[in-house]
């Protein structure tokens, strides 16, 4: 059953974006890597498809891989068929210099504030969006602070290492 369920996924999927998508099963999620440029086709698709329903957006978020090389920055969307209870994640990686998706608000009105929160965090710019704007952090904030670009601890202390710290 599970099998056919990632064969009809992958095939269905692949036709509707024209895309060789990657899909490996981690933990008990499907998850699917898709170029940036596939994404918002491919959630609408998941969503309206019928056959795989994939009607809840469970969360979505960003990622930052500093030492990545033109994939420093990713974007994971979490979905949910609440009937099958099959859940997928799909990924997309950009380099640091590209950080402007469409938003999905059209598809799921949700992903209104997580959108917010990974521009207020990451930085990321997400065309269309209603109302791009901070949403924890002050306007004031020249920055993003989950970017792994700062230091944990200020440079002048000599009893801490960041390497103690995972990084």
């Amino acid at each position: 059953m599970e099998q056919q369920f990632l064969d009809r996924l992958t095939e269905r999927l692949n036709a509707h974006i024209d895309e060789n998508v990657v899909v490996e099963k981690q933990f008990d999620f499907y998850v699917l890597t898709i170029s940036k440029g596939k994404v918002h086709s491919a959630l609408s698709f998941l969503k309206n498809d019928a056959e795989l329903g994939f009607t809840f957006l469970t969360t979505m978020c960003g990622i930052h891989f500093p030492d990545s090389v033109e994939k420093e920055f990713g974007l994971m969307y979490q979905l949910h068929n609440m009937s099958t209870n099959h859940r997928i994640r799909l990924r997309t990686y950009m380099p640091k210099s590209d950080l402007v998706m469409p938003t999905i608000t059209n598809i799921f009105p949700t992903a209104n504030w997580m959108e917010r929160e990974a521009y207020d965090f990451y930085g990321f710019q997400f065309d269309g969006h209603p109302n791009l704007t901070r949403i924890l952090n002050m306007d004031e904030m020249n920055y993003h602070p989950m970017r792994k670009e700062y230091a944990l601890e200020d440079g002048g202390r000599t009893d801490k290492d960041d390497k103690y710290f995972g990084r």
